[in-house]
């Protein structure tokens, strides 16, 4: 029996899709919330907002979006639906309108992963599948990680280089997961996003780029919390 009349809709990242969240979903489940996960086609920024908000066109009721890496530019986007009611950055972007993804990146010294970042002939990115362990999920267990790097969804170059619209943030609640050992986002820019968007909560956690993997029962506590803020 479903807890509440709010749908949590998870909204993955970048080299990654809807299975990225499978424990998190698993946690949020059983513990009786109604929960969905967008397969978002990374192809451009536009595409996967528009996907995502073709989701939660389908619930009924209030939806919380929550967002891994770059699913939190997508949140950014998609939360000014009317049906949305908050947002859950988890080790993500958050831009502001006119900001692109990869002139977040260039405010500091680009993070150890970004040199495992290889683009394909048709523009489309890749982290290279023996430095996907290192770069991004070096705390999961090293076969977990390669699964995740085997099964990668290539992420279309022109999302790095897309300007944000006004984002939702600046007029709906929002928390925030920083990633202390990120290798992906330095945790530093984190924490800037993190204040810039004057979140309700904020959680560090020792965990690498893919947090919601390797610390699933912290990210749904947090998640829960938000949902019974709202």
């Amino acid at each position: 029996m479903e807890r509440n009349d709010i749908t949590i809709v998870l909204v993955h990242g970048a080299w990654g899709d809807g299975s990225h969240w499978s424990k998190v979903t698993k946690i949020l489940y059983e513990a009786g919330y109604k929960v969905r996960s967008v397969q978002n086609p990374l192809t451009s920024m536009a595409a996967d907002i528009e996907r995502t908000i073709d989701l939660i066109d389908k619930e009924e009721g209030k939806v919380l979006l929550v967002g891994h890496s770059y699913g939190g530019a997508v949140i950014s986007g998609a939360g000014h639906h009317e049906k949305v009611v908050g947002l859950v950055y988890i080790a993500a972007f958050a831009p502001d309108k006119g900001e692109s993804l990869g002139g977040i990146f260039t405010r500091r010294e680009q993070p150890s992963g970004a040199a495992n970042i290889v683009p394909d002939a048709k523009g489309f990115l890749w982290i290279k599948y023996d430095k996907y362990h290192e770069s991004f999920s070096q705390d999961l267990d090293p076969i977990e990680s390669m699964v995740m790097a085997l099964s990668q969804k290539p992420t279309h170059g022109s999302i790095f280089g897309a300007e944000a619209d006004e984002p939702a943030w600046k007029v709906k609640p929002s928390w925030y997961q920083i990633s202390n050992n990120d290798h992906m986002i330095p945790p530093e820019t984190q924490k800037e996003m993190a204040e810039r968007i004057k979140a309700k909560e904020v959680i560090g956690l020792d965990a690498s780029h893919a947090s919601m993997a390797s610390h699933p029962k912290e990210i749904a506590d947090f998640i829960i919390k938000a949902v019974q803020a709202l």
